[in-house]
């Protein structure tokens, strides 16, 4: 694991680097991105660094430095053994009060790259009973305010899943925690559209684009039942691609069955050869 903050890259990523009134910490003011380490190269960075200026302004904390986050990048990348990793980059809004209002101070930006373990080909989801505000000021931004998630995900752990699945607020399927979800039903593979509430996810953009050429692939948004319904149920995510479901709360479901795989085998076919912008 090697570590960077603000420019410098730390002796050990443990190395004590922050202000204890940055903001990121106060309030979790802040905006992240997760992206995929394959082979000593990151996968998708420009789309990830593209997500990441949206959600900072989104979040109003301004346009950070492109430029340097991605010499961050290569500096902790550079030296690591790295077959599989991820790489975090986390920007906060800097020092502030000990209270909601900012201070004027500049961002602080960190990158942390590890190595990782490939999730599996198969996972387990459950739902839960928070939702997802579709309507909420930080609807559709990848935010550091991630404590309902947190507790979603640890719900899901005592429960025997690797990850929470939720409805919004009307009820209709949004989201995992950390994830995109999709699921086969009729014949079509069907995710929930970005109304919804859900984040726009890097992968579930680039599936949509690549499956859509073999397969019936719709946006559509319906109630979080429509899982117990479902012929199929898949994750997108950073790390897990797109990945099979085997249980939904209490319900097995075939994984992988049929469009799943094939899914998997055009988003690895397509994968192998993607290169970032």
């Amino acid at each position: 694991m090697k570590a960077w903050v603000n420019g410098q890259v730390l002796d050990s990523p443990r190395d004590l680097a922050l202000n204890v009134l940055d903001h990121g910490i106060v309030v979790g003011d802040g905006v992240f991105e997760t992206v995929a380490v394959s082979q000593g190269q990151p996968f998708a960075l420009t789309r990830h660094l593209d997500r990441l200026v949206r959600s900072a302004e989104g979040l109003g904390i301004g346009r950070p430095d492109i430029d340097a986050i991605r010499a961050g990048v290569g500096a902790t990348i550079d030296g690591q053994n790295l077959p599989f990793g991820k790489v975090r980059i986390t920007v906060t809004s800097g020092e502030g009060p000990l209270g909601s209002p900012r201070g004027e101070g500049p961002m602080t930006v960190i990158i942390v790259t590890e190595p990782a373990e490939r999730p599996g080909d198969v996972a387990e989801i459950v739902t839960v009973p928070w939702v997802r505000n579709e309507r909420g000021a930080l609807a559709g931004l990848k935010t550091t305010s991630y404590a309902e998630n947190a507790l979603m995900i640890e719900y899901a752990r005592s429960r025997g899943a690797s990850e929470a699945v939720m409805a919004n607020t009307r009820g209709d399927l949004c989201e995992g925690t950390g994830s995109n979800i999709m699921y086969a039903l009729g014949g079509q593979l069907v995710t929930p559209t970005l109304e919804s509430g859900c984040l726009a996810g890097v992968t579930r953009a680039l599936a949509l684009e690549w499956l859509s050429d073999e397969l019936e692939v719709v946006e559509r948004d319906a109630p979080l039942e429509v899982l117990q319904d479902a012929d199929e149920v898949i994750l997108l995510g950073t790390t897990r691609d797109v990945q099979a479901i085997a249980r939904v709360d209490d319900r097995e479901v075939p994984a992988p069955g049929p469009l799943t795989r094939r899914a998997q085998e055009i988003w690895a076919r397509e994968a192998a050869k993607y290169v970032d912008p």
